[in-house]
């Protein structure tokens, strides 16, 4: 397995219609490691590596616990065993269907329905791991652009690495970078009659994903973890 120089908790999508839809939308497969080639034939404004080049290195996914460097003295398999304490003691939970929104300039995938029960359990994931996040560094810290956020979100920043979790926190799996507002428009109803489907049922959410970043700056699962388990 490569070195990675940071890592994060996620939700992926286990194999199956809707991780097939992910990793061949972005180009990159989370769970593989591996370039998936992109469609060609969806009508969009511009060349789909285009419009998904900001989420691609990610993959198909939702943030639970962001990416970080691991602090000093920890390691891969001190992460990976707090990992499985903390989600033995979980059970499987349903956050309802997922719909296309637009947060932002960007269109991502978002509960129909509220999912705090969702939410409470990616807080315990964000305290829980930290002794694990190595400090922000001034770089760091400057990069999420922090003028620009609310006070509390400067605060959950400097606490816990990143702005938008905790009462911050909102599930999403993003599957665009910036659009235009007429850019948009057209990606949603390209995009419309494929997800019709692939959203039709609910999700639940069994596990969890230990992700690593590589050296070249690409995503890859390193681990999953049941919940319960």
């Amino acid at each position: 397995m490569p070195n990675h120089v940071r890592y994060a908790i996620y939700l992926v999508p286990e194999e199956g219609p809707l991780a097939r839809f992910g990793a061949q939308f972005l180009g990159w497969d989370v769970l593989t490691g591996t370039n998936v080639p992109q469609s060609e034939t969806l009508a969009l404004p511009r060349p789909l590596s285009e419009l998904t080049a900001t989420p691609a290195k990610y993959g198909f996914h939702g943030t639970i616990k962001p990416p970080m460097r691991l602090a000093r003295g920890r390691n891969l398999a001190g992460l990976k065993a707090a990992c499985h304490a903390l989600l033995a003691e979980e059970t499987p939970i349903s956050i309802g269907k997922l719909r296309l929104a637009r947060l932002g300039s960007f269109l991502a995938l978002v509960p129909s329905r509220d999912a705090g029960a969702f939410a409470a359990l990616a807080g315990r994931l964000v305290t829980g791991l930290d002794p694990f996040r190595a400090p922000l560094t001034p770089e760091d810290r400057a990069r999420r652009k922090p003028d620009s956020l609310s006070e509390n979100q400067r605060r959950l920043l400097d606490r816990w690495g990143y702005p938008y979790v905790l009462e911050e926190f909102r599930f999403h799996v993003t599957l665009t970078g910036r659009l235009t507002h007429a850019d948009a428009v057209k990606v949603e109803a390209a995009l419309a009659p494929i997800l019709a489907s692939l959203l039709a049922e609910p999700l639940t959410v069994t596990s969890l994903c230990i992700c690593g970043e590589r050296l070249d700056g690409r995503f890859e699962l390193v681990e999953r973890i049941p919940l319960g388990a």
